[in-house]
């Protein structure tokens, strides 16, 4: 059977986000699926025990400025532990989306190599805008809440690796 929301998850498997400073950075462009990973990302790091306070949450016009806006908030706040960003790139009749998706899914990936601290991918990169919707809390979950738990899996994982003081 094919699984339809992507967005389950077993919650004894995330480790407790107490004490853990999330930075999430959201892209303004298509806000009726930004805005909805945004609230499920938040909500989903309350839930594992991130407080209010110690959520960053940051606005950029869209997609293609995660990464530089990614590496200007860890490169400015040094007690970030992982950084959650959020877009959606819908196909259109042009090759953009093509070039929008490449840069932001490598330039992601330098900065967690730069910073050696997740920086997770929440972008959805769609055909139409039904897709995005079912897969920012529609029938296919919310990609927004996957990425609050692949962040705090990733924090978890390396504090695995960090000897002891």
């Amino acid at each position: 059977m094919k699984k339809t929301n992507l967005s389950e998850y077993n919650t004894a498997s995330v480790a407790d986000g107490k004490g853990r400073k999330i930075g999430v950075i959201a892209a303004e462009w298509n806000p009726e699926v930004t805005d909805a990973m945004l609230k499920g990302a938040v909500d989903t790091l309350k839930k594992h025990g991130v407080k209010k306070k110690d959520i960053t949450v940051r606005r950029v016009p869209g997609t293609f400025e995660l990464s530089s806006a990614a590496d200007i908030m860890l490169d400015s706040c040094h007690d970030i532990d992982a950084v959650i960003c959020i877009g959606c790139v819908i196909q259109g009749e042009t090759r953009h989306f093509e070039f929008i998706c490449q840069a932001v899914s490598q330039g992601l990936t330098n900065v967690a190599l730069k910073h050696q601290r997740p920086v997770i991918f929440s972008v959805l990169t769609t055909d139409t805008m039904e897709q995005a919707l079912e897969r920012s809390g529609g029938k296919h979950g919310n990609k927004g809440v996957e990425g609050a738990v692949t962040a705090l899996k990733m924090c978890a994982y390396k504090d695995s690796l960090t000897p002891e003081q």
